[in-house]
């Protein structure tokens, strides 16, 4: 075909058929499925919380998730090893609060804000100065 032409999928026909149409439309709804089914985990575990709930469900992450992923790589029929033992490697042990770090955000986009009205004033009497200048 030429340069830039939609020609579609070769299995679903031509861009402006039905089936073609209707395979894009559920691709879009498995696709939208699976993005809400996430959100509504992650609220549901309370990620989308403040930050205290937030270092609570990591908490609960680094203690359930390293026995989940062995018995479903059992399940699956997979075996998972490190050096020499059958076991998962330990957690890594993360010492981050969200609470602080979503604090110090906060704090650092306040101080920026709080000084805006005066950096505004600055620059443009700097602004004036510098088309003074140039007319002169």
């Amino acid at each position: 075909g030429r340069v830039g032409e939609r020609t579609g999928n070769p299995r679903w026909g031509s861009p402006s058929s039905p089936r073609y149409l209707w395979m894009r439309g559920f691709k879009f709804i498995i696709k939208g499925g699976l993005a809400g089914a996430a959100v509504y985990v992650a609220y549901d575990q309370g990620l989308l919380g403040s930050g205290a709930e937030g270092a609570e469900a990591l908490k609960k992450a680094q203690t359930v998730l390293p026995p989940a992923i062995k018995e479903w790589t059992s399940y699956v029929g997979w075996e998972v090893r490190t050096m020499q033992i059958n076991t998962l490697p330990p957690t890594p042990k993360i010492d981050f609060s969200p609470s602080d770090s979503w604090n110090k955000g906060v704090q650092t986009v306040m101080s920026a804000l709080s000084v805006a009205p005066t950096r505004a004033c600055e620059y443009t009497m700097e602004g004036w100065k510098y088309m003074k200048d140039l007319v002169k």
